[in-house]
């Protein structure tokens, strides 16, 4: 069988030999050489990984001539326009230093289900993939991570705040993620006239799962939530980053927009699925149409202002471009026969 060989970068975070890298530099790797600037080498064992984050953290052996771990900022704290600096090994040639700004901050490029980028124009190529992002004061801020292709000057990297929280789970080898039971869905300006809502900030609550620690708490189909432990929850990538980020068992607050009003619900977090099939509650989806449709619950339909035995069923969410969407069809719509045949579910 025939051996390859691929590069990537990582970077030291402790004394212990622990390096910070990304997930797909070592996910199929069956033997791991740490090379550092002065050519010494060392072989690492993976302590854990999560394709989820693209984030690994691997472990050497370290002796009198390792490197000093580099100190961790805060990336919560980077503003658009700020100065950083992209440190790897881009296509093998060695230690290699890019200059350039933040030029955007929360961007997702789906790559996974927490995506949270930094957009940097910074170069970064192929083999910086690992390699810290540092700010101004020399502490790193992200873990650059992608490209795009034929994007001249548009790099990504994970802020280093999300890795922080991660670390002391990756170190278990094991990654638990929180988890409450909830489908949400966007809030388009037509949703949010809809439930006479100011703005279209927060997320719906479509769905909620039986036996969830959201229908413990209260929550209910219809529920808008704009807030998450203080924080605003601004969309629907904005919750689902929070709650995994939540130690499971613990207490979380939601600040829930219901019926006009605004209410605190406290809910405590439980432990994610190992398969969502399991727990999932999802609307059904016409993937010909290119819609999402959901039944009309006695609370939905309150919310709606339609007759409480209404039959038929909401329109979501629509596809852009779609037949849905050509037709005229928008969120909020209901749906109530298809070729003179009533719809009831």
């Amino acid at each position: 069988q025939m051996k390859t060989h691929a590069l990537g970068s990582g970077f030291v975070i402790d004394n212990k030999g622990l390096i910070l890298t990304n997930n797909h530099v070592v996910e199929k790797a069956t033997e791991i050489k740490v090379k550092l600037e002065k050519g010494k080498e060392y072989t690492a064992k993976v302590l854990g990984r999560d394709p989820k984050t693209d984030l690994a953290l691997i472990q050497v052996k370290p002796d009198g001539d390792f490197p000093k771990p580099l100190p961790l900022g805060d990336s919560d704290a980077t503003r658009v326009g700020d100065w950083v600096m992209a440190v790897g090994n881009p296509f093998g040639l060695g230690e290699t230093v890019t200059v350039g700004i933040i030029s955007a901050r929360g961007r997702i490029i789906g790559a996974g289900p927490y995506d949270d980028f930094l957009q940097t124009d910074a170069a970064i190529n192929p083999g910086n993939s690992g390699g810290p992002l540092f700010n101004m004061k020399g502490e790193v801020v992200g873990i650059n991570t992608a490209i795009i292709a034929q994007g001249q000057g548009i790099g990504f990297a994970i802020p280093i705040n999300m890795a922080k929280e991660l670390l002391p789970q990756l170190e278990t080898g094991k990654v638990v993620r929180g988890w409450i039971g909830v489908m949400i869905q966007e809030i388009s300006p037509e949703l949010a006239k809809s439930f006479n809502l100011k703005d279209n900030k927060g997320v719906l609550v479509s769905e909620v799962t039986k036996g969830s620690p959201a229908e413990h708490a209260g929550l209910k189909q219809g529920d808008v939530i704009t807030g998450y432990n203080g924080k605003p929850v601004e969309n629907a990538h904005t919750l689902p980053r929070l709650v995994a980020a939540t130690a499971p068992d613990s207490k979380a607050k939601l600040d829930v927009v219901r019926d006009g009003k605004t209410l605190s619900v406290e809910v405590t977090i439980g432990n994610m699925p190992q398969t969502m099939e399991e727990a999932k509650a999802s609307p059904e989806k016409d993937q010909a149409w290119g819609m999402t449709v959901q039944d009309i619950t006695p609370e939905l339909a309150q919310q709606l202002g339609l007759d409480a035995h209404e039959h038929g069923v909401v329109v979501s969410n629509v596809q852009p471009g779609s037949a849905a969407g050509d037709a005229g069809l928008r969120p909020g719509d209901v749906i109530k026969e298809v070729n003179r045949q009533k719809i009831k579910s």
